[in-house]
């Protein structure tokens, strides 16, 4: 988990190779309460298809453009058949853009511990990213 200004950001991460599994996923951590009444969970996905084509999508669940960039780290991480829902719990004060930040940290966090991301695809995602 990571904290900063009393929000909390917790990454779960799972193997899916449809959209019925994203669905599944969701729902079963929707079944945790606090999980299910915390302020945003936001989704991401990316499933190779049989025909090597990327299916993909997220959900920001209320946290403006987080969904979309959680799918933009999907993709510069080249993992497929990924899905990651970061659950954010809102501490009081408005982080600005930190919570990006924070939001992708937790995801990659979770990626590595699931070990779903090597070494060199780190390398390669922060050579990608650092060229802005």
């Amino acid at each position: 988990a990571l904290e900063l200004k009393k929000s909390v950001f917790v990454a779960h991460v799972a193997r899916v190779f449809s959209g019925e599994d994203v669905q599944a996923v969701r729902e079963s951590l929707l079944r945790d309460k606090k999980i299910a009444q915390a302020t945003h969970n936001i989704l991401a996905y990316r499933i190779r298809l049989d025909n090597g084509s990327i299916s993909h999508d997220n959900d920001d669940d209320g946290e403006t453009a987080a969904g979309k960039r959680l799918g933009h780290l999907l993709q510069l991480l080249e993992v497929d058949n990924i899905v990651v829902v970061v659950t954010r719990w809102f501490g009081g004060t408005h982080l600005g853009p930190d919570r990006f930040k924070l939001i992708n940290s937790a995801a990659r966090q979770a990626l590595e511990a699931g070990g779903y991301i090597t070494d060199q695809t780190k390398t390669t995602a922060t050579k990608k990213t650092s060229r802005k």
